[in-house]
């Protein structure tokens, strides 16, 4: 992952970010990449970012099929909050993954769309070092069928842990 911000004025700045996931998952994904723009805005202790991402792939378009990469594959919708101050830190993230595009080519096949999100919290033992809790979960929240239906929704994992 890439993150870079660009800030012109104390409390604002723009962002963008990218992200190679890989291969090699159980649900066969392949390659695909994200990128996104956004905006954020210091309030305090706290930084507040909105982003627009879009993914180049087939997972979202095709639900990983043979088909080919496509640029638009999906749009991600994403926010992020980061709390920081001398002595706590935290971040909540929320991403809706929505395919943009129907690349299915054979009856069965199907787009995707995915919530991800995660929480965590933690206490600054020293400048390097903090500790907390952390709690996070990713699950398929439908989609499109070829030749007719949705897609369920399904579980991938909840983590609770340090």
């Amino acid at each position: 992952m890439m993150s870079l911000s660009y800030q012109f004025t104390d409390t604002d700045a723009f962002t963008v970010y990218g992200i190679q996931w890989g291969a090699g998952t159980g649900s066969a994904w392949g390659q695909w990449t994200e990128f996104g723009i956004g905006y954020n805005r210091s309030l305090g202790n706290f930084d507040i970012n909105p982003q627009l991402g879009f993914t180049m792939g087939n997972l979202l378009s095709s639900g990983a099929g043979d088909q080919r990469g496509i640029i638009g594959d999906g749009i991600v919708p994403n926010l992020t909050v980061n709390y920081d101050s001398e002595y706590l830190e935290g971040q909540f993230y929320f991403g809706y993954y929505a395919s943009l595009r129907d690349g299915t080519e054979l009856a069965g096949e199907s787009t995707l769309n995915y919530v991800h999100y995660w929480a965590n919290f933690g206490y600054k033992a020293s400048d390097f070092f903090s500790f907390g809790g952390h709690f996070e979960e990713l699950f398929l929240d439908g989609g499109n069928v070829n030749g007719g239906g949705n897609v369920d929704r399904a579980d991938y994992y909840v983590w609770l842990g340090p």
